[in-house]
């Protein structure tokens, strides 16, 4: 058997592969969701990492980059069970592989290998195939940070290679952020859009993430162990072994589920190693289109895209799992989208049409009227007596003194009082002189 590898994100421009700003420190909340445990609870159990479940294995198969580009590899014939090995051949396997991070072999160990060669086989054989798509993406974003390469299987065991994957805490992407670490290393997270579900994004990101770490721990089983539960509960698994650095040594006092994280790594990295051994066919992967990037500077749907240019709105969002509402919001900033290389011409042919059928369907409005609702007939009387009253309040009637006028005579004329005159005009006395115009009204 022949193991391929068909780069399909790599064909994305090396203008995607954007650096960011490293972090000064990994002083940001502990978020990780993994369950703490006292000393005292240890019972020598642990848990498999969430992404080794079969609802989420099943997720992989059901993608449209694993319906469209993997296929069953007719020139090889998958063995139905696993066959039977003993302790030594997978000591001597594990010693074999070429990684400068610790393998070693324990039961613990060997439970996650079983799990992915007995129970998982089918699932593995999608991941094989499903790694051709994602591994040379990890494999720059390590290299570019001097990192081992073998953690390029970190996201088999935190996403199961899913780009849309989103654990019970939260965490997102093939690389498993949570909201507060993805965004300390740059990774956007709007209501339309996350960074944490960008392949190249989230990869760059990651490799930072793990290079700090490991500047702080200084050994990889620490660092991939405190990756999954987060630095301060290792800080805190090594205070109660009464300060031991060895994640062996530490392992009672760590959360069950990273008890299982390091050895299901491990695992990880055997099964994607030694599969033809134990009878596992990788799907045929068949290479995809090559894609390009046009930039949107308004706000359009997939499906709006999808029906102007007859393209499978699935495609669309494969191609742009960074979108959570199938909508590119171009509005906010300019906004990539990803499409075939050979359709790419396409929309920009199309794209004042797109423009103008989905300008009223993704909109937000930018000014809205308050509709009142009909008034009462008690209501309605109200108004028309203030109505009254303030029409006749601005309907004000003014005479010029003549004279020897005084302020009673001008009163009797105009039908009203001394009184009356004096507060419309502000009077205190009745003295008034000729020629000044008075308010009688």
């Amino acid at each position: 058997m022949k193991k391929t590898i068909l780069a399909f994100w790599a064909l994305l421009p090396m203008t995607a592969l954007a650096q960011f700003e490293v972090a000064d420190s990994l002083d940001f909340d502990d978020e990780s969701g993994v369950e703490v445990i006292n000393e005292e609870e240890y019972d020598g159990t642990f848990d498999f990492p969430e992404a080794l479940t079969d609802a989420n294995l099943d997720s992989l198969m059901n993608q449209y980059m694993s319906k469209t580009y993997l296929s069953p590899d007719a020139d090889c014939q998958m063995l139905s069970e696993n066959p039977s090995f003993n302790r030594e051949v997978y000591i001597d396997r594990l010693r074999r592989m070429p990684t400068v991070m610790e393998m070693p072999y324990n039961e613990v160990v060997r439970s996650c290998i079983d799990r992915y060669m007995v129970r998982l086989r089918r699932q593995v054989s999608f991941m094989l195939g499903a790694a051709n798509f994602y591994m040379p993406i990890f494999e720059q974003a390590l290299d570019t940070y001097q990192l081992p390469l073998e953690l390029k299987y970190l996201p088999i065991i935190e996403s199961a290679l899913n780009p849309t994957a989103v654990s019970r805490a939260g965490a997102t992407g093939l690389w498993q952020f949570m909201l507060a670490t993805g965004k300390a290393y740059g990774l956007e997270v709007t209501s339309l859009s996350d960074d944490r579900r960008d392949p190249v994004k989230s990869s760059y990101a990651a490799a930072r993430y793990l290079r700090d770490l490991y500047n702080i721990f200084g050994d990889w089983n620490l660092v991939i162990a405190a990756y999954n539960c987060g630095p301060e509960n290792i800080n805190r698994a090594i205070r109660r072994s009464g300060g031991k650095r060895d994640y062996w040594e530490i392992y009672p006092y760590l959360p069950k589920e990273t008890r299982g994280y390091v050895p299901a790594f491990i695992a990880a990295n055997y099964a994607m190693t030694y599969y033809c051994e134990h009878g596992i066919c990788p799907m045929a992967s068949k290479l995809p289109a090559k894609t390009d990037t046009v930039m949107i500077s308004r706000n359009v749907t997939f499906q709006q895209i999808a029906s102007a240019c007859d393209l499978d709105v699935d495609m669309i969002r494969s191609l742009n799992p960074v979108y959570r509402r199938d909508m590119v919001p171009g509005l906010s900033a300019p906004s990539p989208l990803r499409l075939p290389l050979s359709d790419v011409a396409r929309f920009i042919d199309m794209e004042d049409s797109i423009y103008s059928a989905s300008v009223q369907q993704v909109l937000k409005r930018a000014e809205v009227e308050i509709e009142e609702r009909p008034a009462t007939t008690q209501q309605q009387t109200r108004r028309n007596s203030r109505s009254t009253r303030n029409q006749q309040r601005t309907q004000a009637s003014y005479v010029t003194v003549r004279s020897g006028d005084t302020l009673g005579a001008i009163a009797r004329r105009n039908h009203t009082t001394v009184a009356k005159l004096k507060q419309l005009n502000g009077l205190r006395g009745d003295n008034i002189r000729a020629g000044k115009k008075l308010r009688v009204k």
